[in-house]
């Protein structure tokens, strides 16, 4: 009886491991064109050394309804920063793998509100990434999801 025990413990500790040793990400899987959430916006992930980046390559709408032109960086709290354009923009910066599904000490820009929040990302699932942006400690922050374009 303690050997079927030992045997049941050791079978269920392999199936518990198992869809983790799975469900492991590489560090480039990142990598790749991301809608927002408001899918109003594609972003394009790229590494340079070691770290991960994102700039806007796409916008739905990349014209300001008032001007005709294309979208500024308006709400950007540096004022010799508003005159860029939106599109191209990186809004992704300096974000570091954690060896397990996560990337994180990034940086990520809302240029809707002109804010920069410390930042982290990782896979929710296969076509998904929930990226969490926030003030200090993760509590204090916003979570969105992006799913990967095709």
């Amino acid at each position: 009886m303690k050997k079927f025990r030992v045997i049941l413990l050791m079978i269920a500790a392999v199936l518990f491991v198992l869809p983790a040793s799975f469900a492991q990400k590489n560090a480039d899987d990142i990598l790749g064109v991301w809608m927002n959430e408001d899918q109003d916006a594609h972003i394009e992930i790229t590494k340079r050394d070691n770290e991960y980046f994102g700039k806007l390559i796409w916008l739905k709408n990349p014209t300001d309804e008032e001007t005709g032109k294309p979208k500024l960086d308006k709400h950007n709290p540096d004022e010799s920063l508003r005159s860029r354009a939106t599109w191209g923009l990186e809004i992704l910066t300096n974000f570091v793998f954690d060896g397990d599904n996560r990337w994180e000490d990034g940086k990520i820009y809302d240029p809707k509100k002109g804010k920069t929040y410390s930042c982290y990302m990782k896979f929710d699932d296969e076509k998904t990434i929930k990226i969490r942006g926030f003030i200090g400690v993760t509590l204090l922050g916003r979570t969105t999801y992006w799913t990967h374009v095709e």
